[in-house]
């Protein structure tokens, strides 16, 4: 393998070895605490514009295969690593991820203390790196400049499907209009094994020009970016409301629905990233380990603000808000992921509320 470098924005230089394509690629680094999962990590478009550190130790070891992509290709912006390898022992893999981060142009370096790199981003916060292949590190200094912030960069336009299509069966008894704003596939695979045939939407998309498929319910996905620079998204989810239409939304969609409703968001420190953070349920008092991959939250300040929204869900960790719903509405959300793949699936019953609110706004238009 060739020398590898990995620049922060704040000039902490770290050697390593290549891997993946050998080039130059920039983003905003954080690290994802997941024992497993890496191909659906790589590939969620949640990620996309930034540099994933994985903090297990041993990357690689299980290859790639076409089942676990959360959508059609990588999209995050490089790769830091540990152990990286070439090999692969699962005889259901199609390739090594070597090949397969080569494949699709990702740039990685590995062969890096990872625990030493957490323990700084936790300490110093996400900020902008560079990773590459090619360049002196005196030339990084340079090129790192050009890369441009998180915070208050739009990103969901970019990642969004280019046109409308459907997922699920055409004969179930609902019909799900989903505003892909980042969607993950394991998302739509939920909806459609609880009945629910979905036509999934590019990001900008009106709520006239959804209705007019007349759905049952509306989703609003997860995604990359900062939500607040999403007027067009905000103010769809904002006439949704108005429906009166039944609404779930997951991560950015929770985010973007708790912006429709006046309250703000917030660029956390370093944010959350995993398979296992605990949230607490505030109506039934029951714990879920839950998969996270946010670096933005809603303010726990403005939720007085609106005495319609209530708090549903906290993180045990630091009392982030972690769900919220309308008392006047049929419409709630979770800042986490309860379709988590490979896992944990403490949350899957979100999917199962958000039927039954559909069932009961179906109901009530048939009367």
């Amino acid at each position: 393998m060739s020398k590898a470098y990995l620049l922060l924005a704040d000039g902490f230089l770290i050697e390593g070895k290549a891997i993946g394509k050998r080039g130059t690629s920039g983003g905003e680094i954080c690290f994802n605490t997941g024992m497993t999962g890496y191909q659906e990590i790589y590939t969620d478009p949640s990620y996309y514009g930034q540099i994933i550190v994985n903090t297990t130790a041993h990357i690689g070891n299980y290859g790639t295969v076409p089942e676990e992509q959360e959508s059609a290709t990588p999209k995050i912006s490089g790769l830091v690593v540990n152990e990286f390898s070439d090999e692969f022992s699962r005889k259901t893999a199609k390739e090594s991820l070597q090949d397969y981060l080569d494949k699709h142009g990702v740039v990685g370096i590995s062969d890096v203390d990872t625990r030493m790199l957490v323990r700084y981003i936790r300490s110093k916060g996400a900020m902008n790196a560079l990773i590459s292949s090619e360049l002196t590190p005196e030339q990084m200094k340079v090129e790192i400049k050009k890369v441009p912030s998180m915070d208050g960069l739009e990103l969901s336009s970019i990642v969004s499907t280019k046109s409308s299509y459907f997922v699920g069966n055409p004969n179930a008894t609902f019909k799900i209009a989903a505003l892909d704003v980042g969607i993950k596939t394991s998302i739509l695979k939920n909806l459609a094994d609880r009945d629910c045939y979905i036509k999934v939407y590019p990001a900008k998309t009106s709520f006239t020009e959804m209705e007019k498929w007349e759905p049952h319910g509306y989703f609003i996905s997860n995604g990359p970016g900062d939500p607040s620079a999403m007027d067009y998204a905000i103010k769809t989810v904002q006439e949704i409301l108005q429906a009166d239409k039944p609404v779930f939304g997951i991560c950015l969609g929770h985010q973007l629905l708790a912006l429709a409703c006046g309250l703000s968001t917030y660029k956390m420190h370093h944010g959350h990233r995993g398979l296992n953070h605990p949230v607490k349920n505030l109506i039934s008092g029951l714990g879920e380990m839950t998969s996270q991959n946010h670096g933005f939250a809603v303010s726990e300040t403005d939720i007085e603000k609106n005495p319609d929204v209530e708090v549903t869900h906290l993180h045990l960790n630091d009392n982030t808000i972690m769900g919220i719903r309308l008392k006047s509405k049929k419409a709630f959300s979770v800042q986490y992921h309860p379709e988590a793949s490979p896992g944990p699936h403490d949350s899957r019953y979100l999917f199962d509320q958000f039927v039954d609110l559909v069932k009961q706004g179906s109901l009530v238009s048939m009367k």
